[in-house]
């Protein structure tokens, strides 16, 4: 009885994933909606918009199952059946793009750590590209200032100013579509997607609809 628990427990431990080794980044997301916003104008987009989204991770440093990701980017850009941030009624549709910088084993773990991290929201990936993958954000300390581009997506972001406020009844009335992450609410200056493989493109500017900051996987 000792012997097959103990070659139980070894079949375990051998077939059990391997974790994420302190992995932090960066974190920068956009909505085909306003994030920053009051009550009344969310509820007025309830299911017109904001079924679109780009979420970017670069990776600073850290490993998942052993393999570095020091300094590596993916993407994911999202199609969802409704205003993200409120009950879905069917699965979202799903493109990554992976930094073509990274190797094909490190691919394998960033798409693992997207899926891990964009939750129900990647379970339907329809495709995967290799592209350069763009993350920066501004030095400052808590600045809103991020640029992403990855090949059909595009994210420029600012701080929200006072000039932004409509209702004055504003808040970060969606939370961010990864759980966990350090951010605050920016403004998107430009949100695109002009790829392919989702039935729809778009293209916005101005809108409160971005998110930018950290993540961290223990």
């Amino acid at each position: 009885m000792k012997r097959i628990l103990a070659v139980a427990l070894l079949s375990l431990v051998l077939s059990a994933p391997v974790g994420a080794a302190g992995i932090t980044g960066q974190y920068v997301e956009a909505r085909t909606c306003d994030i920053w916003t009051g009550p009344c104008f969310a509820n007025a987009e309830t299911n017109f918009a904001g079924k679109h989204a780009v979420m970017g991770w670069k990776i600073d440093k850290g490993s998942l199952d052993n393999v570095a990701l020091d300094g590596l980017g993916v993407v994911a850009v999202v199609a969802a059946s409704n205003t993200l941030g409120q009950v879905q009624t069917g699965a979202a549709e799903s493109i990554l793009i992976v930094d073509k910088k990274a190797s094909p084993s490190q691919r394998e773990a960033l798409i693992k750590l997207a899926k891990a991290q964009g939750g129900e929201l990647l379970g339907k990936v329809i495709k995967v590209e290799v592209a350069d993958v763009k993350l920066d954000r501004c030095p400052c300390k808590n600045d809103g200032c991020a640029v992403l581009e990855a090949a059909g997506a595009k994210l420029e972001t600012r701080c929200i100013g006072k000039h932004d406020t409509i209702c004055g009844n504003e808040s970060a009335y969606y939370p961010p579509l990864v759980k966990g992450v350090q951010a605050k609410p920016a403004v998107a200056s430009e949100h695109s997607y002009k790829g392919k493989g989702i039935a729809e493109t778009w293209k916005e500017h101005g809108r409160r609809a971005a998110y930018v900051g950290t993540f961290t996987v223990r």
